[in-house]
Parts: structure tokens; sequence; C-alpha cells
């Protein structure tokens, strides 16, 4: 029995939720520096500086910091993916002229994550400006950017945005947003592709039985490839976003070569480190849950 165009986009919306919340759970301290040393990078030396910097200032919770918006972001930003990613397949398929179903390449299934994600971006947007605001709170208080002794939480954020440049203040970043995209997530859906058709040409199977290890080093594969040739726009993106909160940024261009200008081309890459070692739990136990939670899905609801 086919499953019906809707059926199958719910089962694809609650699978890519599934999968952000895992995301989350397994990565969220290494984003927190990530954030941290992006924005601030000369105050922490590497990322264990970082962990242990912020250890003592604000405690432990100091790197949970921002988990309520990020489960909002991750959550809402696979949902949209993985149902964007489902059409998109469709798309490319009608543009290659492919019947309806038809299996796709490594490099089309590329092309449609590449285009599912400017879907995803709009969702995306308001929610990680708030995660990244609570994460770098600390040291735009410490350096003097904003008045020290200001609540963090996720309400009182919101309602700053809200109070100094109304709903449309959650986009600030959003062309940062959608150019970290548009790239990053061909080379996501590109590298857990590839990474899949490798296992299975070695191990003389297909995709969908390689096991669990070996779909789990195709995420994190994925989203290593992600972060290596996007890395700098996030970084942009991230200052951008944080900055916001002292008054209203420069564009992307600007800020981009105020950074070089400044601080040199390797302060683009301030935090890497945390993002990479991030990259394998946190992706590898997105695409397993993804995957484990849409078969059984699949398999209930007829497919």
């Amino acid at each position: 029995m086919m499953t019906s165009p809707i059926t199958r986009a719910i089962i694809d919306f609650s699978a890519g939720a599934i999968g952000g919340t895992a995301c989350v759970v397994c990565g969220q301290p290494f984003d927190t520096a990530k954030v941290k040393m992006q924005t601030f990078p000369s105050m922490y030396r590497n990322f264990i500086h970082c962990f242990v910097s912020t250890g003592r200032q604000v405690g432990l919770r100091g790197l949970y910091k921002g988990t309520a918006p990020a489960l909002m972001a991750n959550i809402s930003e696979n949902a949209v993916l993985f149902v964007s990613y489902s059409v998109c397949q469709d798309l490319v398929r009608y543009v290659c002229k492919m019947d309806r179903g038809a299996a796709l390449s490594d490099v089309q299934k590329a092309c449609a994550g590449s285009f599912a994600s400017i879907f995803s971006s709009m969702a995306l947007c308001p929610t990680e400006l708030v995660k990244c605001r609570l994460q770098a709170m600390h040291e735009m208080e410490a350096s003097g950017k904003i008045a020290s002794g200001q609540r963090s939480t996720v309400w009182t954020v919101v309602k700053t945005v809200l109070k100094a440049d109304g709903p449309l203040g959650f986009y600030q970043g959003l062309t940062s947003t959608v150019m970290r995209e548009i790239p990053g997530y061909f080379c996501f859906f590109g590298g857990y592709e590839f990474s899949r058709s490798m296992f299975a040409q070695h191990m003389g199977t297909d995709k969908e039985s390689i096991g669990v290890l070996p779909l789990m080093f195709s995420g994190g594969f994925g989203g290593a490839c992600l972060w290596l040739v996007c890395y700098p726009i996030d970084c942009v993106k991230s200052r951008i976003q944080v900055y916001s909160l002292a008054g209203r940024q420069q564009g992307f261009m600007k800020t981009f070569l105020g950074i070089i200008h400044n601080e040199g081309f390797g302060a683009l890459y301030s935090g890497l480190t945390p993002t990479m070692i991030r990259s394998f739990p946190a992706n590898g136990a997105l695409f397993l849950a993804y995957e484990l939670s849409r078969k059984m899905m699949m398999e209930k609801f007829g497919a």
C-alpha cells in the first residue's frame, strides 16, 4: 500500500522533530562553546579553556544555556527540513524527467537537501537568534557591550527583541543563515549519502541495511562536511545575531570584512574544534533517530 502524500509529510515532520531532539541532547555543550568562541574569540585560548572558564564563572549549567530555544530551533528546523527534503526530491525527479519514486543519485539527493534548506532557514533563524544571545549573554556583559545583571531567560530575550525591533527583529542574520544553509546542506546530505553508499558497497548490501554504527558515522561525516564548508559564514551569522543585542548591526559583507580586517582570517574559524567534535555524536544521533523513527512509522502506517 502506498503512503498518501499527507501521511508521508506527517511522518517526515515527526521523524525530523525526533532527530532534532536527539541532536540537541548529544551536542548542546559543544554548540555553546562554539557560539562563545565565535563571538568573543579573544576571551578563550581554545575550547578546553572555554569549557573550564564557563564552568568556573557560571557553573556547568552555563554550557546548557539556550537549550530550550536550541530544542525549538532544531525541532522546527529538522521537521521542516525533512518534509521539504522529501518534496524537493520529487522536484529533482521532475526536473530530471524521472519517474515518481525513482531512486536518486547521491548528488541529486544533495541538491534536494540544498533546496530544502531554504525553507528550514525560515523556521530556524528566529529560534537560533534567541539561542545564540542566551549562550553569549555572559560574554556580552563581561565585555561591557550591555549592562550587567540582566536576567537571561528565553522570555526576557524574546521581549527585548520585540521591544527593540518588532517581530522582524527575529530575522536578523537571515541572509547569513540562508547563505550558510544552501551550500552547507548540499554537503550535509551529499556527505551522508556518499558515506552510506561507500559502506553499502564495502559490505555488499544496500544502504538501508548497513547497520547502526555505519549509519551514525555517515551522519557525523555529513555534519563534518557541512561545517568545514560553511563555518566562516556561521561565524558571521553568530556575530550579527549576538551583537545585535547591543544595537543594529551591519550587513553580512561589512561584518565579514570587518572581522578579517580587525581580527584576521583565523577569527572566522574560532570555535571550529568543538564544532567538529560535536558533529559526529550530534549528527550521528540525528540521522539514527530520524531513520529509525521514520522506518517504524512507515511500517506502521503503510508504505
